[in-house]
């Protein structure tokens, strides 16, 4: 939830590691640097992070040309969701009033990659109401389908489901009343 380029500076700084930034110095046991089996990794680890930050009020619209310019910002993810709340359309991020403010935000991320020879990348969640073909015809760079916690409520809800059916079809034409209100979802 960036707001400001004040809020993107920072964030950047907690991404690296001093004199560049904040970031505490444990590069000895953190994975990217293969545990210090990489020596080259304090000289070089600016160049494999990829800086994400995600708009998703309208303080954030109104400032994101500031924070895609940002140095050390590689890309703008657009929240639809929490935008439509910021909007005043909870869940209904297919709302007019929440697509012109989603759209006025992309206009200002696009901006800032086209100024310079490059900005910030604009990224954005595919939805029922906003297909790939739709947001990449917009200009987006990256487009994110489905998500890895919804994939996984999906497939927990499935595998409840084919129990059920398991249980329904094992039972001797018992009541299911009890196992229907301990396996509802």
């Amino acid at each position: 939830m960036i707001e400001s380029a004040k809020d993107a500076e920072k964030a950047v700084s907690y991404c690296r590691f001093l004199s560049d930034g904040i970031r505490g110095s444990a590069h000895t046991v953190v994975r990217a640097s293969n545990y210090r089996i990489n020596e080259g990794y304090l000289s070089n680890y600016v160049e494999d992070l990829l800086i994400m930050f995600q708009v998703e009020t309208l303080d954030g619209v109104k400032k994101v040309e500031d924070i895609a310019a940002v140095e050390g910002v590689d890309c703008i993810q657009m929240g639809p969701l929490d935008l439509s709340a910021s909007v005043g359309y909870l869940w209904d991020p297919g709302h007019k009033k929440v697509k012109e403010v989603m759209g006025t935000a992309e206009k200002g991320v696009l901006k800032s990659d086209s100024k310079n020879g490059g900005g910030a990348f604009l990224d954005g969640l595919a939805m029922p109401h906003d297909p790939p073909a739709e947001i990449g015809k917009r200009g987006y760079h990256m487009v994110s389908g489905a998500i890895d916690i919804g994939l996984f409520r999906n497939a927990a809800v499935e595998d409840v489901r084919k129990f059920k059916i398991t249980l329904k079809a094992d039972s001797d034409g018992e009541d299911d009343k009890d196992d229907e209100k301990y396996w509802s979802e």
